[in-house]
């Protein structure tokens, strides 16, 4: 989505030049995965800036559009939800961390047997590929993303998961037929707000503590 190639290609350099800023404020290596999420999604809106210019089709740019949009992300955020939160929040974060992983396990298993198109419509992409049971994928795919957030017990991650939410609803309305690229360029711009989460950890973990005998 985003309007046109040089929307989608500047929108991602930005994006991704935020996700820059957070893997250089990480100080612990389980905090890198969510740190680089904004780096991801912003460097699959420059991808998608080159599905634009290829006039859309099966090319690599669609596939490696739809690689990190579907499989990819399913993975990548609640494991990486996963690698910060609290002991208390790990069991209830394992029912989106298994739905990610049975959804990215179909997904990836259709883009490896079918092809998937893109659809250049006006000033959005649409992304089409043969899916069995898509409302069901699209529940674990949603429960992967957006749930693990919600679940994370972290303020900022659970703000996250409602921006993204209350995006995908708004992407449904508007764009069902582009719900996919419609929704990662709203949560790309969304993840921004990772800066501040990383920034926060770091400060916190730089404070020195003080013993109680001084």
């Amino acid at each position: 989505m985003c309007w046109s190639a040089t929307a989608d290609l500047v929108a991602g350099c930005g994006i991704a030049a935020v996700g820059v800023a957070c893997v250089a404020r990480v100080r612990r290596a389980a905090v890198l995965p969510l740190a680089g999420l904004p780096l991801l999604l912003g460097a699959h809106q420059i991808v998608e800036s080159l599905v634009w210019r290829a006039g859309g089709g099966a090319g690599p740019a669609t596939v490696a559009w739809a690689a990190i949009a579907l499989p990819l992300l399913a993975v990548w955020v609640p494991v990486g939800v996963l690698c910060v939160a609290p002991p208390d929040a790990v069991r209830r974060l394992l029912v989106p961390l298994v739905a990610g992983l049975v959804t990215a396990a179909v997904l990836s298993y259709r883009l490896a047997t079918h092809h998937v198109t893109a659809d250049i419509r006006g000033h959005t992409v649409g992304y089409a590929v043969s899916l069995p049971g898509a409302e069901a994928l699209v529940a674990g795919y949603l429960l992967a993303t957006i749930g693990s957030l919600l679940l994370s017990g972290d303020r900022t991650l659970r703000v996250l998961g409602v921006l993204m939410a209350l995006g995908a609803a708004l992407c449904w309305v508007l764009w069902r037929a582009e719900f996919v690229s419609t929704w990662c360029a709203f949560a790309a711009v969304c993840s921004v707000v990772l800066y501040g989460w990383v920034r926060e950890r770091a400060r916190s973990r730089a404070v020195p503590r003080v013993s109680a005998g001084h």
